[in-house]
């Protein structure tokens, strides 16, 4: 319920101030399950699609956004709830992997849910290559995949913006995919080949450039000290 009153509200609201150019809205399913896959380049980038998308979407938040105490974090509870988002513990290895069940769930029971494939923001505006989850996700649930390109997030929000700014973006659903001709999820060279798709086909309605490698999360400075401290040691 929450929910949907947050799409009533938020949604207009959020078109009449900042008039984002959407195109391609008729190509989302309105019913059933679908996986929305896009480009990443703002922090508020899930706030965008959820609140410009023809019906509800799911996405997947830390879930430090959900634990918070007191006026504070009852009120990030509510607009992130309001808004589609899941909470969940982020990170590599059984943490990676629960976030993708938690995915599968959700498409399992019918409804849209967003991921971005490069699985982390582009610093830089390049596409960088996808990690295979997509694939898993499309493949496990059979359901079709909506490539979804960005423009102008990053100016909308700025790394380290804490207040969006005014500012035209533009979102373009792309026309959906059918994964299952590259194979089963359970073959790697399949979700490989699958995934290469997905990027081709938001790159194309993006124009972004295309980075050779993955797009790894910058190193935290505590980090970096201890692989210099290491480098140097194994000398």
């Amino acid at each position: 319920m929450i929910t949907l009153l947050g799409r009533l509200l938020l949604a207009p609201l959020a078109r009449l101030i900042y008039r984002p150019r959407i195109h391609g809205r008729e190509n989302v399913p309105r019913r059933g399950a679908v996986l929305l896959a896009s480009n990443h380049l703002s922090f508020v980038d899930s706030v965008v699609i959820t609140l410009v998308a023809p019906r509800r979407v799911a996405f997947l938040a830390k879930d430090a956004y959900f634990t918070g105490r007191g006026f504070k974090g009852w009120l990030s509870r509510s607009f992130f709830t309001a808004i589609g988002a899941v909470g969940v513990v982020r990170g590599a290895g059984s943490a990676a992997q629960d976030a993708l069940d938690k995915g599968l769930q959700i498409l399992k029971a019918g409804e849209a849910f967003a991921i971005y494939p490069e699985g982390t923001r582009s610093l830089d505006g390049r596409l960088y290559k996808g990690r295979t989850g997509v694939a898993w996700l499309a493949l496990t649930a059979g359901c079709p995949v909506v490539p979804v390109a960005l423009e102008g997030t990053q100016r909308l929000q700025p790394v380290g913006s804490r207040i969006p700014r005014l500012h035209r973006i533009s979102v373009t659903f792309g026309e959906p995919l059918d994964l299952s001709r590259f194979g089963s999820a359970d073959s790697g060279r399949a979700r490989r080949h699958a995934t290469d798709e997905v990027m081709r086909r938001i790159q194309l309605l993006s124009g972004q450039e295309m980075a050779p490698g993955y797009n790894e999360p910058p190193v935290a400075p505590m980090e970096r000290v201890r692989r210099m401290f290491r480098r140097g040691h194994d000398r």
